[in-house]
């Protein structure tokens, strides 16, 4: 069995706690959070420090899903514990960071996983194996629109730029990049639209890529998650990530179960392990650098580029 650590009990941490339990791989075997109130009654030792959990020692691997801002700094201490590790999206909220980590895992030889859960939806599953022997792709559209504050619970740092790494671009933009590099096997910016709220988050967002678009909203009355693909030859083709679980977030047990499997994979493949993680941080910060550069231009009067980068509305 592989015994596992958890660092971050928050909203999302109980679908990871239950793909644990059920799988025949995985054995959970210590928890770590800031709260000591969340660390009671789970059955296994609990660290209010995750440094402290990797010193006791008795691990195979850590999954962390912390908030944002402290992805990199608790993946760096695993790594360098020698420990594989699979980080909730996105890898790191700094591009320094994540290339940072991915040195310290090939380095280490140990595997860094980034969680990307909708990959392993059943419907995006099925939709990506109807293309097989098809036309290919002209083009694709994903959307990823929700109310933010009806998914977060009491998790409220999801509404601070500084620990989210900015909003729904920096949040759940990784989760529709990735569905873009699965089907297209690659992901090239073209431009981006980023509207903010008076508190700087960004609300939503059009990421316009070569031969896709990403359309990302926090303030969607209710949920649509779902992936249009055009072939060559006209053919229009759909997957509904939500459809079949009518309940909220009820995609999600089987798709953090499916992630697991894959860290299985991870773990064999040890520091050859290679995903989207760095990828999409990449193209991440691409979106907040085009953003800025446009604001730039606007501030000071200079339309020269106008429609070639990234609008914003304050």
């Amino acid at each position: 069995m592989i015994r596992v650590g958890v660092v971050g009990l928050g909203v999302i941490s109980r679908f990871y706690l239950a793909a644990v339990e059920r799988s025949p791989a995985f054995e959970l075997a210590a928890v770590c959070d800031l709260d000591p109130a969340v660390l009671a009654g789970i059955g296994v030792p609990g660290y209010r420090d995750h440094r402290e959990m990797l010193a006791t020692g008795g691990l195979d691997a850590v999954i962390v899903t912390a908030p944002n801002d402290v992805h990199a700094t608790v993946c760096r201490d695993v790594l360098d514990a020698g420990l594989p590790v699979c980080v909730e999206k996105p890898l790191a909220t700094g591009l320094l960071d994540g290339e940072d980590l991915v040195a310290r895992g090939a380095r280490r030889d140990v595997a860094l996983f980034t969680a990307f859960h909708r990959r392993y939806n059943a419907n995006v599953r099925a939709l990506h194996e109807a293309l097989a022997g098809r036309a290919p792709i002209a083009s694709l559209t994903v959307r990823y629109l929700e109310r933010i504050e009806e998914h977060v619970g009491g998790d409220r740092w999801y509404l601070d730029t500084a620990r989210c790494g900015g909003g729904c671009v920096a949040d759940n933009g990784p989760n529709a990049l990735d569905l873009v590099q699965l089907f297209l096997g690659s992901a090239e910016l073209r431009s981006a639209r980023i509207t903010r709220d008076a508190q700087g988050v960004d609300r939503q967002a059009t990421l316009v890529l070569e031969n896709a678009v990403v359309e990302l909203d926090w303030s969607f009355p209710g949920e649509a998650k779902d992936i249009e693909v055009t072939l060559t030859d006209g053919a229009v083709l759909r997957a509904d990530m939500l459809a079949g679980f009518p309940e909220f977030k009820e995609s999600l047990w089987h798709e953090y179960d499916g992630l697991l499997r894959e860290f299985e994979e991870a773990l064999r493949k040890g520091g050859a392990w290679r995903d989207n993680g760095l990828t999409t941080l990449s193209i991440v910060d691409e979106c907040y650098r085009k953003e800025s550069d446009a604001r730039g231009r606007a501030e000071t009067g200079d339309h020269r580029h106008g429609g070639q980068g990234a609008g914003a509305s304050p």
